[in-house]
Order: structure tokens, then C-alpha cells, then sequence
């Protein structure tokens, strides 16, 4: 059972943003300083890549711990947990697809977890 309603669960899952996100936007300030030009969410591209840099033919995509199944930090909730480990399933599943389709482009792709930003930003910032 939920410990609030269904119209707050509405409300407040309606306030996750999908893009711009705090570590997405930390991540595009030092590849500016880098730079390095890009295209963020550009439903233009498969898979709305967080990041995009077409000159380079690579996507970067930024990946939250919970929403993407870290496998070190994602803790399924305990209500609705079918439906949660669905959905995280189905969202592994859909970046495993997007990552193919990109490598069969023989473009280059970037997944960055949430929890490697802080620490390692220069490092990844000198492999892109």
C-alpha cells in the first residue's frame, strides 16, 4: 500500500524532471569548457541522447542510478515492487537497444552514471 494518495503519488512523480537534471546540467558546463559543441535532448536523434555530439558522431547518456538499475545503488521500492522492477527492466532493456543501434551507426556512445560524475568528470571529459 502506498503511504500517500493517488493524486499526490501524480503530483509529486509529475515534479521528476527527465531532463536537465542537476548532474546533466554540471556535466555540460565542463564539456563547454572543453570545447566541445553539442545538442542536448534532440528528439532529432533514436533514443533522445541526453547529450549529442554530431561532429564526432558520439551520444552521451547520463544515467540516474534508480531509473537506469545501477547495479550498485538501485534499491527497488518495497510497495509495488513488481511494478518498479518492470519498469527498471524494461528501461535496461530499452538503453541495451538504443546503445546497438548507435554501435551499428558506428557512432560512438557515452554512458555515465550518476554516481561517476562527481568523482571522475575530468577523466571522462578527456576519454569523450
Amino acid at each position: 500500500m502506498d503511504t500517500v494518495s493517488k493524486q499526490k503519488r501524480s503530483e509529486i512523480m509529475s515534479h521528476v524532471k527527465s531532463k536537465d537534471s542537476k548532474m546533466e546540467i554540471l556535466f555540460r558546463k565542463e564539456l563547454w569548457k572543453a570545447s566541445l559543441r553539442y545538442r542536448k535532448n534532440s528528439g532529432k536523434y533514436f533514443g533522445k541522447p541526453d547529450i549529442v555530439l554530431p561532429k564526432y558522431k558520439t551520444a552521451i547518456f547520463v544515467d540516474s542510478c534508480f531509473w537506469h538499475g545501477c547495479k550498485k545503488h538501485c534499491r527497488i521500492p518495497t510497495v509495488r515492487k513488481k511494478y518498479w522492477t518492470e519498469k527498471i527492466t524494461r528501461n535496461v532493456a530499452r538503453d541495451k537497444e538504443v546503445s546497438k543501434y548507435y554501435k551499428k551507426q558506428g557512432w560512438k556512445i557515452f554512458r555515465i552514471w550518476e554516481h561517476d560524475l562527481p568523482r571522475k568528470i575530468e577523466s571522462i571529459i578527456k576519454q569523450i
